[in-house]
């Protein structure tokens, strides 16, 4: 599983990045961005939690191309 933060839509509340540091960071101007390549199968739950509360709805599960 990968991860992205479309930083348009990401207002820079941090709540995947205070939640998730192992996951997450935030650059100088708040956006946050992931920083984890592959999502390990045992943190997906944690993805999706990070999702599902990022109220932008900024947190997106990247659709692999076989």
């Amino acid at each position: 599983m990968k991860l992205r933060v479309d930083a348009d839509m990401c207002h820079g509340h941090s709540r995947c990045y205070a939640t998730y540091p192992e996951m997450f960071d935030i650059d100088d101007d708040g956006i946050a961005f992931v920083t984890v390549r592959d999502i390990p199968p045992e943190w997906e739950d944690r993805a999706h939690h990070a999702i599902a509360n990022c109220p932008e709805r900024a947190i997106n599960i990247v659709k692999e191309s076989p």
